[in-house]
């Protein structure tokens, strides 16, 4: 089992999904859990790991807000001393067709999915260089290697992260710091259930697996990637797509 013991993370878009199956699993393993969301979104979050004996505090945080951002870390660390694990996970989508696409709906998906975790980045590394150590993973998608109709801005962002995270890993190395990327398939969440039945038949008949993927095992890849056992892999795309994309 991982040991994550007394580690203090802070994960982003922690409210549904993904981010709080992340949060939960981190806990799980013994690390302390800043989850972060808009507003109290990820109040149930908090609540559900509390409840299972786990710690975790409650951060509001718009991540667009570099500001916020900056001043959340540096809470994060006044409190604690330290912070061993950033899992950059918020992120958003505006999709139509690249010709009827607004330009907003770009900048939106971009600010949200990419710059903010310039952001986050930038503002953890700091303690991180000091303390020697830290683990940053970000979550991108299938669909930033492959691709997607009707999703350019954010296959564009998600991809993005990959080139990002890869040269940050380069920077930050010698100073214990890894830096990977996790980059799940269709995944079973709020944001997969708009997909019709008849689509999601059509999805899943491409994945060898032969289903959609669930929060749990993308959780488990991230709380892999932020563990001692993995303190020989940096700059590296870790694919949980069922095998959909290799």
């Amino acid at each position: 089992m991982l040991q994550l013991t007394n580690r203090i993370a802070l994960v982003t878009g922690a409210s549904r999904g993904i981010g709080r199956a992340i949060a939960e699993t981190l806990a799980r393993q013994g690390a302390v859990v800043i989850a972060a969301s808009r507003g109290e979104n990820a109040k149930e979050t908090v609540d559900a790991i509390v409840a299972a004996g786990g710690r975790a505090e409650l951060l509001p945080l718009d991540v667009t807000d570099a500001a916020a951002v900056e001043a959340a870390v540096a809470g994060i660390v006044a409190r604690h001393g330290r912070i061993d694990i950033v899992v950059s996970n918020a992120g958003i989508t505006r999709d139509t067709l690249l010709l009827r696409m607004k330009r907003e709906d770009w900048d939106a998906v971009l600010a949200t999915n990419l710059t903010a975790t310039f952001t986050l980045c930038q503002a953890s590394l700091k303690p991180m260089l000091k303390q020697r150590g830290g683990r940053i993973v970000a979550i991108s998608s299938v669909v930033g290697q492959m691709g997607n109709a009707g999703q350019a801005n954010y296959a564009a962002s998600k991809a993005g992260l990959i080139g990002f995270c890869k040269s940050m890993a380069r920077e930050v190395a010698s100073r214990g710091i890894t830096v990977n990327v996790v980059a799940p398939g269709l995944i079973e969440t709020d944001m997969t259930k708009v997909i019709r039945e008849d689509s999601r038949g059509d999805w899943a008949a491409k994945i060898p697996l032969g289903r959609l993927g669930s929060p749990a095992d993308v959780a488990h890849a991230v709380c892999f990637l932020a563990s001692d056992e993995a303190a020989y892999i940096t700059g590296h795309v870790l694919a949980v797509n069922g095998g959909m994309y290799t």
